[in-house]
Formats: structure tokens, sequence, C-alpha cells
């Protein structure tokens, strides 16, 4: 649905992209993150249309978005960080002026009415703009890149300034759209973004630090399940039985938790909790604590920016 083929772009002397590519497959809901400067906002720029690059090219359902941008925007809704209001109109009055604007070639009044209950502004539609709480009016800014169905949904940061209801009912509604929708979601809640996608993509220093599903990113990424675990016992005695288990790949020692209570990470190729409490049980140790295993997203997040750089010596 999107492709990003081979994007370089320079400010200057100041390399922003890379040679950045990366592709969207329909029905995905993709977390596009980086650190201030990382050249996350130019990326974003450059697909929507609003910036050009150096060089390479995007494709949104397989329109060129610098040969052939009209096609390709049609495709594209884009709902940026300061939602593009006129805040002196109606909800309604707005969204008329936008369809008219976007050439929306749909039944206007049904149109409309269909995406106020999308987003569920409904009860809102006469009222006036700059009367509206920050939740609603970036409701009011998803319905206009609605405006169209658009196959293709960009949003960037929808949940700034939201309070923690807002930000609970956003997720929702994004994870709605998605059921419908191809979506880029770029964030700097991090949490948002585990919560929403079910793919990453990390940028930092121009170009594309991390990529994959949410899952095997904050997981393993191996195909493999790790579960941790703090068992009362003999330590040694512990660690042996562990390893001895039908299946387990490694066993990783973490040290004392409490007095008498070790930690492990127990790494395997199929389901072996069962395994594990049977096997424990003849060791006359006790299993205080057993849940599968992962990075936070944060985690990860820090990990890979860090890393990188101190291999180059700093952010740009």
């Amino acid at each position: 649905m999107i492709k990003v083929q081979h994007l370089t772009k320079r400010y200057g002397h100041r390399l922003a992209l890379d040679d950045v590519s990366f592709q969207v497959k329909k029905g995905d809901i993709l977390g596009f993150l980086g650190p201030n400067g990382a050249g996350k906002s130019t990326t974003m720029n450059i697909i929507t249309g609003y910036l050009s690059s150096d060089s390479g090219e995007v494709l949104i359902d397989g329109q060129s978005i610098l040969e052939n941008p009209r096609e390709a925007k049609t495709r594209l809704g884009y709902l940026p960080e300061q939602p593009p209001l006129y805040n002196d109109m109606t909800v309604r009055k707005y969204l008329e002026f936008m369809f008219r604007l976007k050439r929306v070639q749909l039944p206007m009044r049904e149109h409309i009415g269909t995406i106020c209950q999308t987003v569920h502004i409904e009860d809102v539609s006469e009222r006036i703009i700059k009367h509206l709480s920050k939740g609603y009016r970036q409701r009011v800014g998803l319905a206009q890149a609605l405006l169209g169905d658009p196959p293709v949904l960009i949003l960037d940061e929808p949940s700034v300034g939201l309070d923690p209801t807002q930000i609970i009912e956003m997720r929702k509604l994004i994870r709605e759209l998605g059921q419908n929708h191809t979506v880029i979601l770029s964030s700097h809640v991090l949490t948002e973004i585990q919560a929403v996608c079910d793919k990453i993509i990390i940028i930092n220093n121009g170009k594309i630090a991390a990529e994959g599903k949410t899952d095997e990113l904050t997981g393993t990424g191996k195909g493999t399940t790790v579960i941790r675990m703090v068992i009362e016992g003999r330590e040694q005695g512990i660690y042996a039985a562990l390893k001895n288990i039908d299946g387990v790949i490694n066993v990783s020692r973490l040290g004392e938790a409490e007095k008498g209570c070790y930690e492990f990470l127990v790494e395997s190729q199929k389901d072996i909790r069962r395994l594990i409490y049977r096997t424990i049980a003849k060791t006359d140790s006790n299993i205080l604590l057993l849940q599968p295993a992962g990075h936070s997203l944060e985690e990860l997040f820090l990990s890979i920016i860090s890393g990188q750089n101190n291999e180059t010596g700093g952010n740009q």
C-alpha cells in the first residue's frame, strides 16, 4: 500500500535522510519512531507530499507522490500534529468546506454524517470549533483526514496534549480505523505505539535503525519463547534442573532476587511451563514467579538509539 524507496534528503550540508526504504502493507498499523532530528518528520512530510526528496520515490497505492500527486493524495488522509482547523467555523461547516476543497466525489451529507459517527463527534457537529476541547478538536482533524475515504492514513502525534482519558479513547479509535485503513502513526509516547501498532520502524541519524513486528522487536525476535522466573531454593541445583528440560535453549542466571530466591531467564523452542513446574517440584524448590519476558518498547528504543549514537559520536 505504501512503498518508500531510497529516500535521500539534504538540508545544506546536513544529510537528513540517507537511503531510507520501507514498505507498509494493506491493513498494517505502523508505528514510526525516532528522536528529535532523526529524520522522522522529514520522512513523513515527503510521504504526504509536503516536501520533496533529493532522490528516491514514494508510492501510495501504486501512485507516485511526485509524478502523480493528485492521484496519490486522493488515497491519503493526513492528520498533522497541529490540525488545520478553522476555529470560527462550526464542525459541520468546516467539514463541508474541506469536502469541497478536496473535491470528494461522494454524497456530501451522507459521507460527512458517516465520518462524524466514526470519530464520535455527532453531538458537537453544530458547535464552533474554538469552543471544543482539545480532544474533540483532534477528532475533528481526524475527520477531515477521513474525507474521501482514503485507504491510507498518516497520523502525526494524534494524542499530543490530550488527557489520559482522551488518550485511551484516541487509541481505541485508531485501532478501529486500522480495520479498514493502512495507518502510519508517529508518536513520542512509546506506550501508545506499543499498545496500538502491529509493526514498528525506528529511524535514527537519517537511517532505519530497526524494523519489524512489535511483538518480535519487544520479545526475542527469534521465534522462541523467553520466561522470567523467580525460584526459592538452591541456585545451582535449580539452574542444572532447568538446563536439562527438553526444549530449553538457554538458561541465564540473574542473581538473587531476595534472600534465598533466585531469578532466571529460560529460553525455549516451545511452551515448557508445565515441564518447568514438574521439574522444579522434584528439586524441592518453590516457584514464586513465572511470566513471559521481553523488552518494553522504551528499553528497545533507548538501547538502539544510545548504541548508534555512541558509534557515530552523537546525534545530528
